[in-house]
């Protein structure tokens, strides 16, 4: 029954918690705040990881299509690998390993030490005070970290093709430009759209739910991040059969 009863209870509170009126003018400085630590702060690490995806996809590209078909293809193996897949996933799952437990540990603290339940005694509404912020903010995040992972991931591929793979820059861009589809950047910009919401909806609903002191905040922590990989593969999915099915 608890089974069957906690993708509701997770619905519920996604829709509890983006429901209604928005006080834009009482939600912006606190979106703001988040933005800048689930996002601004999320960019040294992502910029890491970009150039390392983009170095070992162009390895593996050309490695498994040296001699089978023209150098240009590489290109287009990297280009679509990034927009489609690799760039929105990779970065989701470090959001989530980083956004998401961090939203459930801080939430879980403020639920066991009684400030969620001080500001309804006070009249604020904890849900738009709150978890509002946090999962616009992912939101709004994510999809412009993803673009920032498939620019420099793409940008690294090129050089280490040109200098080390024995594929001209001309020949790699051709690819890339000449095979490009725009439902390609689409589709990665929606997986990063829904994968901000899920992740954002994740760490506030383990946060909000915490019992049990400090051994709960751990829970909440680690099952808000597997809860957001697991939605981010499903999703992932989802988009992909509604998107790329030929």
């Amino acid at each position: 029954m608890k089974a069957l009863l906690a993708p509701i209870d997770y619905l519920a509170f996604l829709v509890r918690c983006l429901a209604g009126s928005w006080d834009l003018r009482r939600t912006w400085p606190r979106f703001m705040a988040q933005l800048w630590n689930h996002g601004v702060g999320a960019l040294p690490v992502v910029i890491i990881t970009s150039v390392f995806i983009g170095l070992t996809t162009a390895v593996q590209t050309s490695y498994q299509l040296s001699g089978v078909v023209p150098k240009y293809f590489v290109g287009m193996g990297v280009g679509r690998l990034v927009l489609i897949e690799l760039a929105p996933v990779l970065t989701g799952f470090i959001v989530a390993g980083r956004s998401a437990s961090a939203m459930a540990a801080e939430l879980g603290a403020m639920r066991v030490s009684d400030q969620i339940d001080a500001l309804e005694v006070m009249g604020v509404d904890p849900y738009r005070y709150l978890c509002l912020p946090r999962i616009l903010a992912t939101c709004v995040g994510l999809p412009v970290l993803v673009v920032a992972t498939e620019v420099i991931a793409v940008f690294t591929a090129l050089l280490i093709s040109a200098r080390m793979l024995g594929v001209p820059s001309t020949d790699f861009m051709y690819g890339m430009t000449h095979f490009f589809m725009l439902r390609d950047f689409v589709g990665g910009i929606v997986k990063a759209l829904l994968f901000g919401l899920l992740i954002g909806a994740s760490g506030c609903y383990f946060g909000f739910g915490v019992s049990g002191g400090s051994q709960g905040v751990g829970r909440a922590t680690t099952r808000a991040v597997v809860l957001s990989a697991a939605l981010i593969l499903s999703v992932d999915f989802l988009i992909a059969f509604v998107f790329f099915k030929t």
